[in-house]
């Protein structure tokens, strides 16, 4: 009997040990897991844009304490992560690898234009809009771009925005001739993106005989007919080039598509400064519209 009793005893004990050893097992793995996606989780990268801002200022859809656009120059633009009132307006998605450019209808205009925007202007040396490019100096300015967010008109469309610009400007010299009051001159190049596709706006000069003088004036040129690329790029990424040389501009989408300006127009506006212009030019006055652009490369040389 005495012998019946230990075996029955050791079994329990056997039992009791290996139900343990398996209850240890099973908190041990779940243990493991929770370790696993923690150390995941941890080790999940953030993601920063491909974006040199030393040489860009931006423009954003909020006034300042003189009621015109609130504008951050470089070196401050470098952290505009940390400024609270460009946050709402140009921020970092770590999550996708881009700056957002947001933008809506507000009173924040600038002059000449109902509208408003969120976007960079190229400054050759930080904190200077005097010195600037020509045709015959050349440039090039690249990007991978993608619409996040964009609201529709009453039609159901979405409204577009001007997604990059070559713009002009008269040098000191040249707005004294005319008599201006300050130094702007029409874009040359408007790049919308337009219901999911790309599209292109140059100028053309109204009168082809027109003096060195004459042509300084903006209303000496006017809109062309615009120019469409094929492919649609949609909410998905995208990258557009737009290359400068001595009478020659050509935009190039996607290394597929190419557009190419060489006309007598082109060669006339050899006459302007230039400067790159990139980001959020919201082109609507809707109640409620808005749009919000992510820019996950952007870079230019000269």
């Amino acid at each position: 009997m005495l012998r019946y009793l230990k075996i029955c005893l050791f079994v329990f004990l056997m039992v009791s040990i290996s139900t343990n050893c398996q209850a240890q097992d099973v908190n041990t793995s779940k243990e493991v897991k929770k370790a696993k996606k923690k150390k995941k989780k941890k080790n999940k990268k953030v993601k920063l844009p491909d974006i040199d801002l030393s040489h860009w200022k931006v423009t954003l859809p909020v006034t300042n304490e003189k009621g015109k656009p609130y504008e951050i120059d470089p070196p401050e633009i470098l952290d505009f992560a940390n400024n609270d009132i460009a946050k709402p307006y140009m921020y970092i998605d770590s999550t996708k690898g881009a700056i957002v450019f947001h933008a809506m209808p507000t009173e924040s205009k600038t002059k000449n234009t109902k509208y408003t925007r969120s976007e960079l202007r190229e400054q050759m040396v930080p904190g200077d809009n005097n010195v600037n490019w020509t045709f015959k100096d050349g440039g090039n300015m690249k990007a991978k771009i993608a619409m996040d967010e964009v609201s529709k008109d009453a039609n159901g469309d979405y409204h577009r925005v001007i997604i990059m610009q070559i713009h002009g400007r008269l040098t000191n010299e040249q707005r004294d001739l005319i008599g201006e009051d300050d130094n702007n001159a029409p874009p040359i190049l408007k790049i919308y993106w337009d219901k999911g596709k790309i599209r292109i706006k140059s100028k053309v000069l109204k009168n082809l005989n027109a003096s060195d003088t004459e042509i300084l004036h903006e209303d000496a040129w006017d809109n062309d007919e615009g120019f469409n690329f094929e492919q649609e790029v949609g909410f998905r990424k995208f990258k557009l080039e737009v290359q400068v040389s001595d009478g020659k501009m050509l935009i190039i989408l996607n290394d597929t598509e190419y557009k190419s300006y060489e006309s007598i127009h082109i060669k006339k506006w050899g006459i302007f400064e230039n400067y790159f212009k990139a980001g959020n030019y919201f082109q609507s006055r809707d109640e409620g519209a808005f749009a919000k652009l992510r820019f996950y490369e952007l870079e230019v040389s000269h």
